[in-house]
């Protein structure tokens, strides 16, 4: 089962699409609601979502034809880094300006017991799909990172999965590794959805296949294709890091790292279309616009 939310009429509801590809208007105000709802019920959420629907009436129209927006507030959306080894990889060959003869940091925490986690972005900076990403106007060196996301209740369980875009300054990055927060955060870096899969209705996180493709005036520019079986770290480890002598949010998102980093040439540029597609979640698509283009933009680019 996969949640989603949509603007209808200036207002925002949850739905929920079936494995049959039927979409359903759901009462509960947002997802981490109906989670609670489902364990004050004695039961898992998708099991309580199916005692739910023989009341429903189906809203008749394919899920992914609405006016989607993020599939929830997250409050918080964290990352991790270099997970993967093509991710080692790239931020090697940030740091070393292509000389890949010698062990850096990124390598080191590769290995190591403890992961790299850093703070991606808030409700108010993450979009959702069909909207805009932002590049930021002093970088000439910025690509998407395709992540499988874990949705988390406050005591850091997985509640569910997502697909995210962790947006990346690679040269802002490579010149520093302390200027990681200006690589990572500002506004509009990250979006999330089209849908949040429910956890207990995957039966294995790590045999997802992930996809990036990225258009340019209609053309496919980029295309990379890779899974989560590459993955480095188990995904529980990951949020048991986060949640250390941390305070964790219902709903909280947790960006696994990425397995898909574009050609060291590439660059994005204004107009270019992502497309980040993870098997069983959904396709997230997102334009891209610079800073100053925003301000024009509508709100759903």
């Amino acid at each position: 089962m996969r949640i989603f939310r949509y603007r209808e009429a200036s207002r925002i509801y949850l739905g929920v699409r079936t494995e049959e590809g039927a979409a359903y208007r759901l009462d509960a105000q947002d997802l981490m609601a109906l989670v609670a709802e489902a364990r004050a019920a004695g039961q898992t959420t998708a099991a309580y979502i199916e005692t739910l629907l023989g009341s429903l009436s189906p809203l008749g129209v394919p899920a992914e034809t609405l006016d989607l927006t993020t599939p929830l507030d997250a409050p918080e959306v964290w990352a991790a880094g270099v997970t993967y080894q093509r991710s080692r990889e790239a931020r090697n060959y940030e740091a070393t300006e292509g000389r890949l003869d010698a062990d850096t940091f990124y390598d080191k925490v590769y290995d190591a017991e403890r992961p790299e986690l850093f703070m991606k972005s808030t409700a108010a900076r993450t979009v959702g799909p069909g909207e805009a990403v932002c590049l930021r106007s002093d970088s000439s060196w910025q690509v998407p990172e395709a992540e499988l996301g874990l949705v988390l209740d406050s005591t850091g369980a997985i509640v569910g999965y997502t697909a995210g875009n962790d947006m990346s300054c690679r040269d802002i990055e490579g010149e520093n590794p302390l200027y990681l927060p200006q690589a990572k955060i500002w506004k509009r870096s990250c979006s999330i959805g089209p849908f949040v899969r429910l956890a207990e209705t995957v039966a294995d996180p790590y045999a997802l296949s992930i996809a990036c493709r990225i258009y340019r005036d209609e053309a496919l520019v980029v295309e990379e294709s890779a899974g989560t079986g590459q993955l480095k770290r188990r995904l529980e480890d990951l949020a048991g890091f986060l949640k250390r002598d941390n305070d964790l949010f219902d709903g909280t998102v947790l960006l696994t790292g990425t397995c898909l980093v574009p050609p060291n040439q590439f660059t994005l540029a204004s107009g270019d279309r992502i497309e980040i597609e993870i098997e069983g979640i959904g396709t997230l698509v997102n334009t891209v616009l610079c800073t100053h283009e925003l301000e024009t933009a509508p709100i759903h680019a």
